[in-house]
């Protein structure tokens, strides 16, 4: 409200039984109170602190305000609470909570970074400090895993998949996507998921020109994923699932240099068609009896003109049927080295990958990672980075909620229930009491959430 001499308020006089007053007087106050739960996270995964360690102060020492951890942890953790833009910064820096999330004191201290200083910090780091920036996100999360299991895990699953920025200036490297009919980069998403667990983490995002092949990157990022994985899990078995466009025959042999478990999608083609039309027939037939979809698994060998060798696809040959359309043929085909039997590879393992499209939502719609609005590339690239943190914190949160009403929210509804709270900040000699309502509805939640994060380990 600034520091206008006349408090600004509200008067609703028809709506209750009495007049009612809302005046913005609360200038100890926040409505950001949960999000002391996302420095406990930082805390103990030690994320900002890793990320600020990957960078250079290049300023002049006399003229610094705002040291770059502390700009750092302002953007990852007002981007988590919904503040996407540095735009928002102006709005936010008198407000206590968001002041001692990084590290001052929430009455006394120094008002956060402005927005030019949150651009020029964006647009002044450069692609080797990024390139060490995306490292270290992959360690602490392979790290904070590594003891949640104590090193243990039967079997590690890598995804990485594709998605569109749309862009709507003149930011370097966008270029029209036919397939997304639209100027945009290219991002690539990197997603770790252990045994069973319906969860998959986020481990990397690369920022891509709109250009770009869908596997472009993808040997370099899989090569740092498994590296860091092995390291840390040295007896896991690793998968790795990849959409079609994948389908490289460089990735391909990479794989199976490395020796993990693939699945891989393939565009359909003559040559495939004609491999699964033995299982079309009874398709079609079985569709033709019933009136529903129906699909039939095979599999055969392939070898494409680029490819090194032989290799097995397997396939599920469906006919898909719509009201008021005709039948329609939709052969899928998957390139894989498992063993087990085509449905089994192509139900238990390849379908799930269907998930990683909720926490694709979850980037583009709970934290617009495709906020990337800077001129310059690499700061677009700085910018889905520090996206990529805040999802990793909100994954904590979801991930000690075990058990609780937020245990599969998604991350607008978790920044609802757990960060959203109106607080009023008291600060004594020997303390800061965040003072939350009583009445808050999820605070079972936000109990076992905060307490887990006062014990030793895990």
């Amino acid at each position: 409200m600034g520091h206008d001499t006349t408090t600004e308020c509200l008067l609703f006089p028809d709506i209750f039984t009495t007049p009612v007053v809302a005046q913005f007087d609360q200038r100890q106050g926040s409505s950001d109170g949960g999000a002391i739960l996302l420095k406990a996270a930082d805390r103990r995964l030690g994320l900002t602190e890793a990320l600020a360690d990957c960078l250079v102060d290049q300023r002049q020492v006399g003229k610094i305000d705002h040291e770059l951890e502390e700009l750092l942890r302002q953007r990852i953790f007002g981007i988590a609470c919904g503040y996407a833009d540095a735009n928002d910064a102006a709005r936010l820096a008198e407000d206590p909570v968001q002041k001692m999330l990084v590290g001052r004191d929430p009455i006394e201290g120094d008002d956060l970074a402005s927005q030019p200083t949150l651009s020029r910090f964006e647009n002044g780091v450069d692609r080797k400090q990024l390139y060490r920036m995306g490292e270290a996100l992959a360690e602490c999360v392979i790290e904070r895993h590594r003891r949640r299991l104590h090193g243990r895990a039967r079997l590690i699953t890598i995804d990485l998949d594709p998605t569109d920025d749309p862009t709507h200036g003149a930011q370097q490297l966008t270029f029209f996507n036919a397939h997304y009919d639209t100027w945009c980069y290219l991002p690539v998403v990197g997603f770790l998921s252990f045994n069973d667990e319906p969860e998959q983490y986020l481990a990397t995002a690369v920022l891509r020109p709109g250009n770009a092949v869908a596997s472009a990157g993808a040997i370099a990022i899989l090569w740092r994923l498994l590296v860091r994985v092995w390291r840390a899990f040295p007896q896991a078995r690793v998968r790795v699932r990849l959409d079609g466009g994948f389908a490289d025959p460089q990735v391909l042999d990479f794989l199976e240099a490395m020796g993990v478990e693939y699945v891989v999608a393939m565009a359909k083609n003559a040559v495939l068609n004609r491999l699964a039309e033995p299982e079309m027939e009874p398709a079609r037939q079985l569709s033709e009896q019933n009136g529903q979809t129906e699909h039939v698994y095979g599999e055969g060998r392939y070898r494409a003109g680029s490819w090194s060798s032989e290799r097995r696809v397997i396939f599920k040959a469906e006919v898909v049927r719509q009201t008021g359309k005709e039948p329609k043929d939709n052969p899928r085909f998957v390139i894989t080295n498992l063993q087990q039997s085509p449905q089994w590879i192509y139900e238990r393992v390849y379908c799930q990958r269907g998930d990683i499209e909720n926490r694709l939502k979850e980037l583009h719609h709970g934290l617009e990672i495709d906020r990337t609005s800077c001129t310059k590339f690499w700061a677009n690239q700085f910018r889905v980075l520090m996206t990529a943190a805040a999802y990793v914190l909100m994954q904590e949160l979801r991930l000690r909620a075990a058990r609780t009403a937020c245990a599969r929210a998604q991350v607008w509804t978790l920044r609802e229930r757990l960060l959203k709270l109106g607080a009023h900040v008291v600060v004594s000699v020997r303390r800061v009491v965040v003072h939350l309502p009583a009445s808050f509805p999820f605070l079972a939640s936000f109990r076992q959430i905060a307490l887990s994060f006062g014990t030793l380990s895990g």
